[in-house]
This record gives C-alpha cells, structure tokens and sequence, in this order.
C-alpha cells in the first residue's frame, strides 16, 4: 500500500449526527465526469486543499473546518444546492463522485453506515488503489475489520475513525475523533486530522476506534435515559423538565470524578474495598422501582440495574461492592 504526502482529502455522506439526510445511491461508476463549478479538481494546490463529498450537518461541518484554514476545498452533494453555502465560502463545487475520488490520494468517509461506504467506494476499488481511505462512519468493530480487509485486497490504506463531537462542535474545543488502522497514515495526516478536533489513535486493529466509539456512546445513552426517567418520575407531580434540569447536571457533574475509583475497582477485581455494597444499592433502586410503578410510570430503566444487582445477592456476592454488577454484564450468564 502506498503512503502518500499530500493534503488533499475527500469526506463523504452524512455522519451519525446527521441521520436525516438522504441515503446516498450507487452512482459512482456511471457518472460522466464533469468539469467543477470553479475550476478542474486536479489542479488544484494539493499541499492545501481538501475534498468533502456529501454535505449533510457533518459534512459541511468539515468543509467549513478546512475552508477556515485557508485550505482549497473541493464539495459534492447528491443534491447540489446543499453546496451552495460552502461555494460561496470559496469552495470548488465538484461534478460527481469519481471526479472527486479521483482528485484525492486522501479519501474520508462520513455516510450514515457501511453498506452506504461500500455502496460508494467499491466501484471505484481501482480508483482508490494507492490512496488512504479515513472512515468516520458509525459501525460495529466488525464493519470495520471487514472494511479494513477490503481496503488491504485493493492497495488501499485504510484508518477507521468515529466522531465524538456534534456538527457545531467541530474543530472547537471539546471535539474528540478516534482512530485506528494504519499508523503511518494517522502519522502522516495528523495535521490535517487535528483540524477537526482532538485525534486520539487506539490502535492498528481497525475496529478498535469503532469499539471505543460505541462504548462511549453506550454511557452516553444510558446517561440520557437515566434522565428523561428521572423527569418523567418528578413530572408526575407537576415538575417541568426544564426546572428540574439543571438539579441534574449539578448531581451528575459532581458524581462524575467517582468513575476513575470505579475503574481501578474493575481492574483490580477486588470488589471488598468498596464502601456501597450490593445490598445498599439494591435497596435504593428497589425503591426507585417502586415509586416508578407507584406514580405510573415505565420501570424500564432502573429495571436493568435492578436485574444486574438481584444477580449479584443470587450469586451470594451481596456484601460486595455495587461496582461488581460489571462482572454480570462481562460475563452474562
């Protein structure tokens, strides 16, 4: 595979945070190639310039990133007028997709799932052999390892990345994208990549960005319906969401520092050092159910913490402490 030092890159689709638009098609091997709006895409400053294909909230997220570095950058959208904003900004409006593929030794992939990157890129496999695909697209470790094999058997290189950030956190501070797969390639493009956010690689498995990708986004869904439980729990006597709200960002912001001490509890496996044992936190979130079903609302929530922990005493590990409700989720039985 080859290991090129240019800058330019292509985006493509929508990301995760843009679930709405619309799924891209099958075009690529069928699309005459067609002059840009402003001038040709090959020659164009590619110590400089960057490509984004697809522009939904993400993607013109990161064009806008590259434009306001003063990079050259080339956009495409299945519906053109979705470029509009950014042409205007300065950006070089592109024909189609293997016009854009074509342009750049750097290819990064921003769609709403993988059948959407292959559907995309494995017509234009020849095209792509001797470039870098960056795959920022939500998938499982598995889609990843899978894409990542595909990439090897054409020449390409291949970094798969997730992005935890919304469209407007981009390239602010806050903004986190992970990486894993080819080192050189993250090596080498990392100016280009910090562009977007903080970069954090993880490693030359493929699938491992895509791993800590969904396991944050698992704390952070179980995190939201931990509250909207919460709310629905106080809105029954009246309590409205947006007076209740900021009572729970001050609690949970002041629980958060706990989760390193949970965390060197889970390495150790030494769950007797904890000072809330099983019992206790059972109690309380057999409370919590109770007074869920006693104000008529779903116990759905709490009702799987509650599970964990009747594991926990059924196992006679009740005198342990709570945090040993990880074993039942690592080891389900």
């Amino acid at each position: 595979m080859t290991y090129l030092r240019v800058t330019t890159y292509l985006f493509v689709g929508t990301c995760r945070h843009d679930r709405g638009g619309k799924r891209l098609h099958r075009r690529a091997t069928s699309e005459k190639q067609s002059k840009p709006e402003k001038t040709t895409v090959n020659d164009t400053n590619s110590a400089a310039s960057a490509t984004v294909l697809g522009l939904g909230e993400m993607g013109r997220a990161l064009a806008r990133a590259f434009l306001a570095d003063g990079r050259t950058t080339t956009v495409w959208n299945r519906t053109a007028a979705k470029a509009d904003e950014l042409v205007a900004r300065g950006a070089v409006r592109a024909a189609t997709v293997g016009e854009a593929v074509a342009a750049s030794p750097v290819v990064v992939v921003c769609v709403l799932d993988y059948p959407t990157v292959h559907e995309l890129l494995d017509p234009l496999a020849e095209t792509l052999s001797g470039r870098v695909v960056v795959n920022l697209t939500t998938g499982t470790p598995a889609q990843a390892r899978e894409t990542a094999e595909w990439a090897a058997r054409h020449g390409i290189t291949y970094l798969d990345g997730g992005i935890m950030a919304t469209p407007d956190m981009i390239a602010q501070p806050g903004s986190l994208l992970l990486y894993s797969g080819s080192r050189t390639a993250f090596d080498e493009h990392r100016a280009l990549l910090d562009l977007l956010g903080e970069s954090r690689f993880h490693g030359e498995d493929a699938g491992l960005a895509s791993l800590h990708d969904l396991a944050l986004l698992s704390a952070m869904y179980s995190m939201f319906a931990g509250f909207l439980h919460a709310t629905a729990l106080v809105g029954t006597e009246g309590v409205q969401a947006t007076e209740f709200a900021p009572t729970v960002v001050g609690w949970l912001t002041a629980l958060a520092p706990i989760l390193p001490e949970f965390a060197k509890v889970i390495d150790s496996g030494d769950y007797a050092s904890e000072v809330q044992n099983v019992n206790f936190t059972k109690s309380a979130i057999d409370s919590i159910v109770r007074v869920s079903r006693d104000q008529g609302i779903a116990v759905d929530v709490p009702g799987v913490v509650q599970k964990l922990l009747d594991q926990q005493v059924a196992e006679g590990h009740g005198e342990s402490g709570s945090t040993r409700i990880y074993e039942g989720i690592r080891h389900p039985a």
